[in-house]
């Protein structure tokens, strides 16, 4: 029987995610699982150099685009897991979503990613997400697809 040890579940604040959320903490109460809680910010360095703002105010808005990024990820996995939130681990990072789930994967030594089949943009009631395709053909591990 498989038993995870090791849960990494990408987030990006949807509905979507909400359940993926739920499942992974569920799975992780059952068999006293570690869970990481994965948010990916894309583009932040593009956005400033577009629009041509000076590198210390980019530096500042960068970080503080983070701490909010990790503070909607918090209460996210607060209301929606309760008490066993205290088992996770929340992890913001930038980049493009897929390798930076793939690689938090492999760092955090998961033997399980939890992700919702739909994200944020797309087609939502007609095919699997980018991020989630890519995941399931990257991944090293099992992956759970949460509808």
């Amino acid at each position: 029987m498989f038993k995870p040890s090791r849960i990494l579940i990408p987030t990006d604040m949807s509905h979507h995610a909400d359940k993926a959320i739920r499942q992974g903490f569920q799975i992780a109460k059952q068999f006293g699982a570690k869970v990481f809680v994965l948010h990916v910010v894309q583009n932040l360095k593009q956005c400033s150099a577009e629009y041509d703002i000076d590198d210390d105010l980019s530096l500042e808005m960068q970080k503080q685009i983070l701490e909010g990024a990790y503070e909607a990820v918090r209460k996210q996995v607060e209301s929606l897991a309760g008490k066993e939130a205290s088992r996770g681990t929340i992890d913001i990072k930038e980049g493009v979503p897929y390798d930076e789930i793939l690689t938090a994967a492999k760092e955090r030594k998961a033997d399980l990613i939890v992700i919702s089949y739909l994200g944020t943009t797309g087609l939502e009631k007609y095919q699997i997400g980018s991020v989630a395709r890519h995941v399931m053909t990257g991944a090293k591990c099992s992956v759970l697809l949460v509808r």
